[in-house]
């Protein structure tokens, strides 16, 4: 499927100006759901400046009020120029960011070692030998490397990881785990609030007036915060 040109400020952009939900965000910005969540929450490496899909021509105000009055409806992207996309060479990665390399590569290596120096290589934008180098501990710099998640860090997608650990998992035969973070308190908050939307129709239909229309996905995410914060 098709994405945008720049996914993370689309995604900022769309949970500040629709009432989408953020499985119907990440799923047209090919984001996992977790960091729609952190974009929303500012909780994000980075503050997004929000990029306009509309104006970019890769979406229609028609499509955003298809999802925005369903929330099971998937968006379609319009069929705009070919985008430039690398196909050879290391990932690119800012200079901000190349610092924190290698402690992605390390929290790859302990906590994912079926995946191959190739696919680390791949998904962080790194040389087999600087991944070989973090495994037996010969790094120039291994006594100030820590561990991190590295969509943490911001050097690839939640999704992108995902995809590549499911895929090494596969071919050595191990199951993958589920990331299944946030879940039971995210359903259980959203469920609440349904809940509270229903009472709140039936006591506005009852004083004849019309019944609020606050999106599901934001507020429980803000429920969520405000839990959290208690």
């Amino acid at each position: 499927m098709a994405q945008p040109l720049m996914p993370h400020a689309t995604a900022s952009w769309l949970v500040d100006n629709t009432s989408l939900s953020f499985d119907q965000i990440a799923e047209f910005c090919g984001l996992h759901i977790l960091e729609v969540q952190a974009i929303a929450d500012d909780t994000a490496a980075t503050k997004l400046t929000g990029r306009d899909p509309v104006r970019a021509h890769e979406l229609t105000m028609d499509e955003i009020e298809k999802g925005q009055k369903d929330p099971n409806y998937v968006l379609k992207m319009l069929k705009g120029p070919e985008q430039v996309r690398r196909t050879k060479g290391p990932r690119y990665t800012p200079v901000s960011k190349r610092q924190d390399k290698p402690d992605g590569i390390a929290w790859i290596l302990r906590n994912h070692p079926e995946i191959s120096d190739g696919a680390i290589g791949k998904l962080i934008g790194t040389t087999r030998t600087t991944i070989a180098a973090i495994r037996d501990r010969s790094h120039w710099n291994i006594a100030n490397i820590v561990p991190k998640d590295p969509v943490t860090l911001g050097l690839t997608s939640q999704r992108e990881l995902d995809a590549i650990v499911a895929k090494a998992a596969k071919a050595a035969g191990i199951e993958a785990q589920v990331d299944t973070r946030l879940e039971g308190d995210r359903e259980a908050l959203i469920e609440q609030l349904r809940a509270e939307r229903q009472a709140a129709t039936r006591d506005a239909e009852a004083a004849g007036e019309d019944a609020p229309a606050a999106p599901v996905e934001h507020t429980a995410e803000t429920l969520f915060r405000s839990s959290s914060n208690n």
